[in-house]
């Protein structure tokens, strides 16, 4: 029996479960270049349907391609290095070579130092076990970096399949579209949304030569703040613009929320400066760290919002990390912000459970 797919986001099509991935009305399903009920929603509504799809199967569809030659090309959040991370990626890649394409780097400031952010992103890739062959700073988006990553895709691919990776929300299939307009003159030829799991299945497109490029399914990354929210306030906390950092001077004692999905609470050190990087969607507000948990529980659901949270999840359901900085750092809350700190200070961050925050030494400019 022949097997049709989506175009848009690689699920086999099929009429008998409207409830299923890739349904489609029996009567469209022979069509060329059908797209899903879920895609075709996506595309034209902004909405997407629940489908039953979990993570074991993606990584399932990830590992079949441990078998197959070709070229890998890991695409990196650069405003969420941690959710960017794909379990067992070692054992997903194999021997093949790999090309880290660190995307979104429009979202960050134009003051940025790129080859500072290169070497710490690729000390970070190597603590994680990941060492590529090259790594590239690209903007899906704005189309930044594409003529590097092709030069580098066509230097190690040799006429081999290329198989571009990435957990959601990392912007792969916006980037894989750039790269295929780039190439065959094509536009939007792959399904895009903000919302994760938009691609079901592997995307074969034709390169030519009998070489092909496949996008594969985003991995949801479990421990980025995308995880605890609904599908309609992932965009809330989702950048879409070069980001225009807020700097506070905090005294000892004293506490910065962002939005209502974390507490940055400033306990030993002397007064210090404290750097966000976020949406502008978030709001940012500063109180004492003796009365946080009171104005939290008061405000979560007003001033400190969006998203609208049906509980004070940072008081109900969350975590504490201490960290103690002895260098100029950025601390980074998956999937959410970092706040570039500064040395030899204590900084308490609380967040909702299972998600991760981590410390590193700044990609900005040291005082």
């Amino acid at each position: 029996m022949t097997e049709y797919k989506c175009i848009g986001c690689g699920a086999v099509l099929q009429s008998e479960d409207e409830n299923e991935s890739g349904f489609v009305p029996k009567s469209r399903i022979h069509e060329e270049d059908v797209i899903c009920r879920r895609c075709f929603r996506l595309k034209n509504y902004n909405e997407t349907p629940d489908v039953n799809i979990e993570s074991g199967e993606f990584m399932t569809m990830l590992n079949s391609i441990y078998e197959k030659d070709g070229v890998i090309v890991k695409v990196i959040d650069v405003f969420d290095f941690e959710g960017s991370i794909i379990p067992s990626f070692n054992r997903i890649v194999g021997n093949k070579k790999i090309i880290v394409a660190v995307n979104k780097i429009d979202l960050l400031p134009k003051s940025t130092n790129v080859s500072r952010l290169l070497n710490r992103l690729k000390k970070m890739l190597a603590d994680e076990g990941i060492i590529a062959n090259e790594t590239v700073v690209v903007s899906g988006a704005k189309g930044f970096g594409l003529d590097d990553l092709l030069e580098q895709i066509n230097q190690y691919s040799t006429g081999k399949d290329v198989y571009v990776v990435g957990t959601t929300n990392v912007g792969k299939s916006t980037l894989i579209n750039k790269l295929i307009e780039a190439t065959t003159g094509e536009k939007e030829v792959i399904t895009t949304s903000n919302i994760p799991g938009t691609t079901l299945g592997m995307i074969d497109i034709p390169l030519g030569n009998n070489q092909f490029m496949y996008d594969t399914p985003g991995v949801i990354a479990k421990s980025a703040m995308s995880s605890v929210l609904t599908l309609d306030d992932v965009k809330h906390i989702m950048p879409k613009k070069e980001i225009k950092p807020l700097t506070y001077q905090l005294d000892e004692g004293q506490t910065l929320f962002v939005s209502n999905l974390a507490q940055i609470d400033f306990v030993t050190g002397n007064r210090s400066s404290f750097t966000i990087y976020r949406s502008d969607k978030l709001v940012v507000h500063r109180t004492k760290l003796d009365n946080a948990k009171e104005f939290y529980r008061k405000h979560y659901s007003g001033l400190l919002a969006p998203p609208e949270l049906e509980s004070p999840i940072l008081l109900d359901n969350s975590e504490t990390y201490t960290f103690k900085t002895d260098v100029r750092s950025d601390i980074l809350i998956s999937g959410l912000c970092f706040i570039t700190v500064d040395k030899d200070i204590t900084v308490n961050v609380t967040v909702p459970k299972g998600v991760k925050v981590i410390a590193r030494q700044t990609v900005f400019k040291d005082k």
